[in-house]
């Protein structure tokens, strides 16, 4: 009898994530497991064994593969596996799937990673764009040094836990099931402290403050990370420690604006120069530059200062610097000086278009739109 196709057993489409096959075949052993079914136990096993089979091989990438390209040829039918039906009851098939529930599931290592950390570092434009070395402060949990990590005090030992029996995991029946959970006495580790460390009451880590030496690489920019090695806290039960994550925030700067590689300024001119060009004085990261203002220059009109702007830290071209030029209205006039403006005006109104193409434009669409409403 030509066997069943795997995926149709495990009732999933052949590009299934191996997640969503995990979960059809606990899906599926919970429902034909023999244990669940008393009156037609023998078809149950065969069921199960069938489901156990496929779940083998498409759990196995390299199984996987072979059975994707060759079908069951591919697969070596006499792989074993997990040992056949006896070697998963049904209470570690309910730990699987119900494990988080009830705080169990398998038993956990008994030594654990310290968590990660995260500082959050300022820095002004200037130190993101050329690069610094900062020094940090950083609250911490560090392996105790009185008890070296153990929780027990200097000269005593923790002991096997007498509720689990170093296992680190009990068992509980509830009503038709046994469920596996965390032991309430250890917290999972196995093992209890008898004479906890006076210095760390038995956690085996006390909080410090260290400090770092941060190096940040120029170009850098708000939200780049920088990775500091088991910098973070003490692992429990001596497991490895954390790492610490420093966050890049620069802060905004009083004249420049930054877009990636590229730096922004406003730059107000007189309304004279803006009529009859000139040279001024802008600022850049790396000093003072002059920047030609040509003749009949309109407010908002953007000049390029090539190579004045950042080298981005993960490599590429340096950006520009963009300088906007604002054309500022004279204030605080004097009589003799509102006279001579309005002399001025006077003289460029009677050049119409010839002089504020712009401003006869605008005007003329004003015109046209009111036209069309009241025609």
């Amino acid at each position: 009898m030509a066997k069943e196709d795997f995926y149709k057993l495990l009732g999933v489409e052949r590009n299934a994530s191996d997640a969503e096959i995990k979960k059809s075949y606990r899906r599926l052993a919970m429902k034909y497991h023999p244990d669940r079914n008393k009156d037609n136990q023998a078809e149950a096993e065969t069921k199960f064994k069938q489901i156990k089979e496929a779940y083998e091989v498409l759990s196995d990438p390299k199984k996987r593969s072979a059975y994707d390209q060759f079908g069951h040829a591919g697969v070596d039918q006499s792989m074993g596996g997990r040992g056949g039906f006896g070697a998963e009851s049904f209470s570690d098939i309910f730990g699987d799937v119900f494990g988080d529930i009830f705080g169990g599931g398998r038993a956990r290592g008994s030594v654990q990673r310290g968590a990660d950390l995260r500082y959050n570092l300022e820095l002004t434009l200037e130190e993101a764009v050329a690069g610094t070395e900062a020094k940090i402060r950083v609250p911490v949990l560090v392996v105790c040094g009185e008890c070296n990590g153990s929780g027990a005090k200097k000269g005593s030992s923790p002991v096997i836990c007498s509720t689990c029996h170093g296992h680190g995991q009990v068992r509980m029946q509830q009503g038709f099931f046994s469920v596996q959970q965390t032991c309430p006495t250890c917290r999972g580790t196995g093992k209890q402290i008898k004479d906890p460390c006076g210095k760390c009451y038995g956690q085996g880590r006390v909080q410090e403050t260290k400090t770092l030496s941060v190096k940040v690489p120029a170009g850098v920019d708000t939200g780049d990370r920088i990775r500091l090695a088991g910098e973070g806290e003490a692992g429990e039960r001596g497991g490895p420690a954390g790492d610490l994550y420093v966050q890049i925030q620069v802060k905004d700067h009083e004249i420049f604006t930054r877009d990636g590689a590229n730096l922004y300024c406003e730059v107000p001119i007189s309304f004279a120069t803006a009529c009859l060009g000139g040279e001024i004085e802008v600022p850049t990261l790396d000093g003072k530059v002059m920047l030609k203002i040509p003749a009949e220059t309109q407010t908002g009109k953007l000049f390029r200062l090539r190579g004045k702007g950042v080298k981005p830290v993960r490599g590429g071209a340096v950006g520009d610097l963009l300088c906007r030029v604002q054309i500022e209205t004279p204030v605080h006039l004097t009589k003799e000086q509102k006279e001579l403006i309005q002399q001025l005006g006077d003289s460029l109104s009677g050049g119409g278009k010839h002089h504020s193409p712009q401003e006869h434009s605008w005007t003329d669409g004003v015109k046209s739109f009111f036209d069309k409403l009241t025609g």
